[in-house]
């Protein structure tokens, strides 16, 4: 690829996740020099997932590419994964995910409730973004048009220290689920603690028409989802932070996938060395780099735009040190101690999703 090319695309891309671990806040065991070998700086250089109905068509899947890679010159296989959804839709610790999809402009899907569609360019380079005129993309055009830019991190989950947390900070079962559903913003089912504040909700967290059309407005003190809650630092909704930035312009498709045995409430902190469970978190976004390291600076690691100055997102933040989760109450706020980082961050790396043009373009070295 020529030089002018490289040089097009944006910065973090050309120095690379591991490069950039002082904006993305991935210190101590989330540093880079404590990722796996296949993460490490200058390996990895292209990322491939399959994905297939079922085991057998995943299987010839696999043999195709396998046969393919055996025939290429210059390529090397340094890692290997498997990976897929759960039947139930859950992430390890046994939430229903990735609910919170933002709605593309001119997609073919209607916005659901109030929510307003977001222009294609925040996520397609070459169309218009929500500023009006489309993100900067790689050149020349038939390269970096309708492509994107991705985000890749693999993380370790330690469910079972999880576990022992909201069972050491809660006596009964129905108030350590409570407690669980305060630090996601929503109950295992899906359920948003907006719509069912008390308890959870099976029929809302499946209803895909009613499980997102919410949103904080009317709950300014947090007294329902607290303003720490995983989901609520990462999608603010109506509340007043979105009245300080563009909600619109950190928005991410994601297409992240679990590993590992299923969530069980049995499981406990010394179950986590010898379970392998995790996630593939996988962002597009025509912003994707600038996003996810304005998510990890600010909305993640750090607690000073909801006024909880060093406290962190109890889920996916890095700490260092035990930390705190608040809860919100009309009396006195609950301070929870002894949070850590139940997300470990083991790789990952800044890549770029080309469209079938640049793959054509590329492959015929379309540039000579």
């Amino acid at each position: 690829m020529p030089e002018a090319s490289l040089k097009s695309f944006p910065l973090p891309f050309q120095q690379g996740m591991a490069a950039r671990a002082e904006q993305l806040r991935d210190f101590g065991e989330n540093a880079p020099d404590r990722w796996e070998d296949a993460f490490r700086p200058g390996t990895c250089h292209i990322a491939v997932t399959i994905y297939a109905r079922d085991e057998a068509a995943l299987e010839k899947a696999i043999e195709v590419a396998m046969t393919e890679l055996e025939a290429s010159h210059g390529v090397t296989l340094v890692g290997t994964h498997s990976f897929g959804a759960d039947a139930d839709a859950k992430n390890p610790f046994g939430f229903r995910d990735s609910i919170s999809q933002p709605t593309v402009a001119g997609g073919g899907v209607d916005p659901r409730g109030d929510e307003r569609a977001i222009a294609a360019g925040e996520f397609i380079l070459g169309e218009n973004s929500e500023t009006g005129a489309p993100v900067a993309m790689p050149e020349p055009a038939p390269l970096g048009r309708n492509g994107s830019f991705v985000v890749l991190r693999k993380y370790q989950s330690a469910v079972g220290a999880f576990n022992d947390f909201i069972r050491a900070n809660a006596d009964s079962e129905a108030d350590q689920e409570k407690l669980a559903a305060k630090m996601f913003g929503r109950w295992r089912s899906g359920a948003p603690l907006i719509l069912a504040p008390d308890r959870d909700d099976e029929a809302l967290g499946a209803d895909r028409s009613r499980n997102n059309d919410f949103n904080f407005a009317e709950d300014p003190k947090g007294l329902v989802c607290p303003h720490s809650a995983h989901m609520r630092r990462l999608n603010p909704r109506d509340s007043q932070l979105t009245i300080l930035t563009d909600v619109n312009i950190h928005r991410i498709i994601r297409r992240s996938s679990t590993f590992g045995p299923k969530w069980t409430p049995d499981v406990t902190a010394a179950d986590d060395a010898k379970d392998d469970r995790g996630i593939f978190f996988i962002f597009i976004s025509a912003r994707a780099y600038d996003t996810i390291e304005f998510l990890q600076q600010e909305w993640i690691n750090r607690g000073n735009f909801i006024d909880l100055g060093t406290e962190r997102d109890p889920i996916v933040a890095l700490h260092e040190e035990p930390g705190t989760f608040t809860i919100p109450q009309e009396q006195a706020r609950r301070r929870v101690n002894g949070v850590t980082t139940f997300n470990r961050l083991m790789g990952g790396e800044y890549l770029f999703m080309p469209s079938l043009t640049a793959l054509r373009w590329i492959g015929e070295a379309g540039w000579r």
